[in-house]
């Protein structure tokens, strides 16, 4: 036909292939009448309550881990992608401004939304990367109370962002009285000292294996966490019954102690 006919005909088709109309709407959109809309019913937590495509009526939208698509087409939330599940767009953890730690800057957002009393900006990204913080012991090491001859092992778990330095130390005291400190494993060969990372997110986990257990042994074991933002310590007391002292060609050792 003439061009300008073509042109006539042109936003009359345009709905036919699927293209969005002014503002990008879609193609299926009317005018927005509020009072044809469904009375919105409260969405279940943690789900959101949004716009629909057409910017219109108010329906339900997954958060975070919520199931996505089907026979149901439940659509996910803002900044959100289906993928079986809602997940976020924008992976990995962010520090938010109220010094938490958020798996995803989702989970910041969705925060933001339910907090009491919110105001726009109340709580942003300050960060990408989790909150930063001082070491944490969570689990303390032990006391030991066992025989000369024997395996023993200290555990410590601690919890800190960045991942803190961690090391052992054996505090005793001279016959003269004084404190004498003395970082391990140093020379000892029956001393063994292990680090890993867990069991849960920013935590590390030190063991110390000493095997055989001897009298020298004896002592409190300090264990000492430290990051750019601060250091934590706990300790434990090893105490050692010496076993030869109690052996003898005639008699055998006191009952209980083996």
């Amino acid at each position: 036909p003439p061009l300008p006919l073509l042109l006539l005909l042109l936003p009359s088709l345009a709905p036919s292939f699927g293209l969005r109309g002014a503002g990008g709407r879609h193609p299926e959109c009317v005018p927005c009448q509020p009072e044809r809309c469904p009375v919105p019913a409260p969405c279940p937590a943690p789900w959101i309550a949004a716009r629909d495509e057409c910017g219109c009526c108010t329906r339900c939208l997954g958060a975070e881990g919520a199931s996505c698509g089907g026979q149901e087409g439940v659509r996910c939330g803002p900044g959100l992608v289906c993928a079986s599940l809602c997940v976020c767009a924008q992976r990995g953890a962010v520090c938010g401004s109220d010094g938490r730690s958020y798996p995803s800057v989702c989970a910041l957002r969705l925060r933001a939304r339910l907090a009491p009393r919110a105001h726009p900006g109340h709580l942003h990204k300050a960060r990408d990367g989790p909150c930063e913080f001082a070491p944490v012991v969570v689990v303390p090491p032990r006391d030991i109370h066992n025989v000369t001859g024997a395996q023993v092992y200290l555990s410590c778990e601690v919890r800190a962002v960045p991942t803190p330095v961690i090391t052992w130390r054996k505090v005793t005291h001279s016959s003269e009285g004084t404190q004498v400190s003395e970082e391990l494993p140093g020379d000892h060969v029956n001393i063994a000292i292990q680090v890993r990372g867990g069991p849960s997110d920013h935590e590390a986990t030190t063991w110390i294996l000493i095997n055989p257990l001897r009298k020298e042994d004896e002592g409190v074991y300090h264990c000492h966490a430290a990051n750019v933002i601060g250091e934590a310590q706990s300790h434990s007391t090893v105490t050692v019954l010496d076993l030869n002292r109690y052996k003898s060609p005639r008699s055998p050792a006191p009952a209980g102690l083996l």
